[in-house]
């Protein structure tokens, strides 16, 4: 799975140099300090700046024994003798090694406390961003390897910086009638979105496998959307707002054992299906788009669902479903994103590989925006291949997912 965290190999490796240049500043300022008290005139005081060297190493390392080093190191300079460092030994002041030696004694507990404070914090934040990990995982659940003939892959984005789940969801099981896939999108997204995104799931996740028709297990997901709201209007969830403005796009899909493929569409765009070529990359269209419900949540459901029927999905084919933040994502000059053109260019040519595509849609993706994102971008790449496995034997496979950075 795909989060805004995982930006990337090199942004981190960014990071970490940023983060090693940082701790070299102290140092530098040190030696600049000594340099410019020894090629100065004599009655230039310069060695009080030596203060300042253990608050800069607390500003940019945190460390403190770091700290300690350099206030040590500033006193010992302070401390030495006049004739060391002045060609004719005169001392305006008697009194200046003292007031530099307190300053610096000063500054460099000042700044081992304040160092002390922060790694606490950074741990009490590490161990935050783990509970958060997990809870999001739970959410929006790493994918099987195998689901009875079908090889899933998934990837997400989040507008939220920080968050692996936002407004978009989606998930894959493989069922007593084949297996079904959902992708939704939740008006709004990142963080206030999450709770209607746990609803919608959770409600997905049991329907799925205990009603045997697609119309029944989408007025499933109705019904457990709007308890979901009334709860909320109700002042259950008292950190989301807006409930009755909430709906959900939707996009339902039955893939039986056969290869043929059953839809329902509220609202959501419909996907692509790539087809490796003989030569060259994959091609890639847009299914034949169907009667479209309106998103859940807006109006109630007619008593006749309208179902679209694709056919049967030949070996090696592959359904690539996505949310409208893929397509709507614009650069700097307002050019939204060429989602075809990725999906093509992703799969390459050969056969298909379903993390692969949705990792190349991601990087494609990152580099249109320069990583800034305005909404959530969910992505879900499902290659039928005929070799099938039992729902038992795949769920206990690894996830298949392009994990985060």
């Amino acid at each position: 799975m795909i989060g805004t965290s995982a930006v990337g190999g090199a942004f981190v490796r960014r990071a970490r140099s940023l983060r090693a240049a940082a701790r070299a500043v102290p140092c530098l300022w040190v030696l600049g300090v000594i340099c410019w008290e020894l090629l100065t005139p004599h009655h230039t005081e310069v060695v009080p700046l030596i203060a300042a060297a253990p608050a800069i190493a607390c500003a940019s390392g945190g460390r403190r024994g770091c700290v300690l080093l350099l206030g040590g190191a500033g006193l010992l300079f302070a401390l030495a003798p006049a004739t060391a460092l002045e060609p004719d030994g005169e001392v305006t002041d008697p009194h200046a090694p003292l007031v530099t030696c307190c300053a610096i004694v000063g500054v460099a507990l000042g700044g081992y406390l304040t160092a002390g404070r922060k790694v606490r914090l950074v741990r009490e934040l590490e161990e935050l961003r783990a509970v958060a990990a997990a809870a999001q995982d739970v959410v929006l659940r790493p994918l099987p390897a195998r689901l009875a003939g079908i090889e899933p892959a998934g990837g997400h984005l989040s507008a939220s910086r920080g968050a692996a789940v936002g407004g978009d969801l989606y998930e894959a099981l493989a069922t007593p009638y084949g297996v079904r896939v959902i992708i939704g999108d939740v008006r709004g997204h990142g963080l206030p979105a999450i709770g209607t995104v746990a609803a919608v799931l959770g409600s997905f996740r049991e329907a799925a496998h205990e009603e045997p028709r697609l119309s029944e297990v989408l007025r499933r997901l109705d019904r457990a959307l709007e308890r979901h709201l009334r709860a909320r209007a109700d002042g259950a969830c008292p950190l989301e707002r807006h409930a009755d403005e909430e709906f959900v796009t939707v996009l339902l899909l039955e893939v039986g054992r056969d290869g043929e493929v059953t839809a329902l569409n509220c609202g959501h765009p419909w996907p692509y299906r790539l087809r490796e070529q003989p030569v060259g990359p994959a091609l890639a269209r847009q299914t034949a788009p169907g009667e479209v419900l309106p998103p859940l949540g807006l109006f109630p459901l007619p008593a006749e669902l309208p179902t679209t029927h694709w056919g049967s999905l030949e070996t090696g084919d592959t359904l690539v479903l996505h949310t409208d933040g893929a397509e709507d994502a614009r650069d700097a000059q307002g050019t939204f994103f060429p989602l075809r053109r990725a999906l093509s260019e992703a799969a390459g040519a050969g056969p298909l590989v379903p993390a692969a595509v949705v990792a190349g849609v991601r990087a494609a993706l990152l580099r249109h925006t320069g990583g800034r994102l305005a909404d959530d971008v969910a992505l879900l790449a499902l290659r039928y291949d005929h070799c099938h496995l039992s729902a038992t034997t795949a769920l206990t496979h690894p996830a298949a997912d392009a994990h985060r950075g």
